[in-house]
């Protein structure tokens, strides 16, 4: 992958180039900022012109063999580590199990959320983590000879996905890798991150994507043709896998709203048989697509609340959101918003927990049919 390739994020890029010019590569870096913001592309495209043997003044060369294996992602010295999940196949899973669904998924689109990788392994009921056993295949990986590149590059996905027994064994690892070891993590949340693994590495804030750079790659899409791209910038918020989820809505981004459109009707008309009905489907998906599931009731009520304020600049849904949220707005008010975000908060955590859903979802109906109407 190339520098040119991430869209946006010019001083980051010159940043990453600058150091390598100069010999200042740090040999353990923490890529943090908002999902859908090219941390993982960065990432890579750094690691390539790391790896480069005929390095151009901004970018790599991508004819070298070192760049040509770059661009399959088969480097024998890139590895990745990710959130992966127990199958009857994989008992104790570690990254390289799925790394052929991974390198389908970056040639795809760099951009991916965690939900869209998750349900490209099939999560199913389980949590993905990055497991304790992973620790060991990291440290036995970075202790051999590189096989053709100066450095070795181990790039890890969400390390606030990592099991903390993980995270503890690789202390040792980061803070005294071998030499010419570069670690790269890349990560949405990073007060998740064990506090002893962020000392130990550079800080390098990416921020969103920058209007301008996001107008541009949305313009050059196909499907973009008649949209309101201006409208779309807005509420990708930076996130360029927002703005292709607006151009071509996913299957988990509609079932969320209308699990959300028929819990707030139910409720509202105490309507108790179509609420078990709900909270039976609801308790069949899957941990991890119910922990999305409530994520975005957390967003869609905040923005239902701020839409009161008739400022369009506030909010950021999408047509169809909006559509409901005419009508709907209303009854989300200073009264009821702090006890109605708890509620949605208190039951993400639970289901992180593996609490049992169906009652976790009974609790949620039976309090938001108190709270709908005050």
């Amino acid at each position: 992958m190339f520098f040119k390739e991430v869209i946006g994020q010019d001083a980051t890029k010159q940043r990453l180039i600058q150091s390598v010019k100069e010999e200042r590569v740090s040999h353990a870096q923490l890529f943090a900022g908002p999902e859908g913001t090219g941390k993982l592309a960065l990432a890579i495209a750094y690691a390539q012109y790391v790896a480069c043997t005929n390095r151009q003044a901004n970018d790599s060369c991508g004819e070298c063999p070192s760049c040509k294996k770059y661009k399959k992602l088969i480097h024998p010295d890139l590895h990745f580590v990710f959130p992966v999940i127990k199958t009857p196949k994989f008992k104790e899973p570690v990254s390289d199990n799925f790394l052929e669904e991974w390198r389908m998924m970056i040639a795809k689109n760099p951009y991916f959320s965690i939900d869209q990788w998750f349900d490209q392994i099939g999560v199913e009921n389980s949590q993905g983590l990055i497991y304790a056993h992973q620790s060991e295949e990291i440290i036995r990986k970075l202790n051999l000879k590189s096989y053709e590149s100066e450095y070795k590059v181990m790039i890890i996905w969400l390390p606030e996905k990592m099991h903390v027994a993980c995270a503890n064994k690789l202390l040792k690892m980061i803070e005294e890798p071998p030499v010419k070891t570069l670690f790269i993590l890349i990560t949405e949340n990073e007060e998740d991150i064990i506090s002893t693994i962020r000392s130990r590495c550079q800080l390098i804030t990416i921020p969103p994507i920058e209007p301008n750079a996001m107008t541009k790659a949305i313009q050059e899409l196909p499907e973009a043709e008649g949209c309101d791209i201006r409208n779309i910038v807005h509420l990708a918020k930076g996130n360029y896998g927002k703005a292709i989820e607006l151009l071509q809505p996913d299957e988990q981004t509609v079932f969320n709203l209308d699990r959300f459109k028929e819990l707030m009707r139910f409720s509202y008309g105490r309507k108790y048989a179509d609420l078990f009905k709900w909270v039976d489907q609801l308790s069949g998906v899957g941990r991890e697509k119910q922990k999305s599931l409530l994520n975005y009731f957390l967003i869609i009520l905040r923005e239902n609340f701020i839409y009161n304020l008739k400022n369009r600049e506030l909010t950021f849904m999408s047509d169809q959101e909006e559509e409901f949220s005419k009508r709907f707005s209303p009854f989300i008010n200073e009264r009821n918003i702090q006890e109605l975000t708890e509620v949605f908060e208190t039951a993400f955590a639970h289901i992180g927990m593996n609490g049992n859903p169906r009652i976790i979802f009974t609790d949620v109906s039976f309090k938001i049919v108190k709270l709908i109407r005050k």
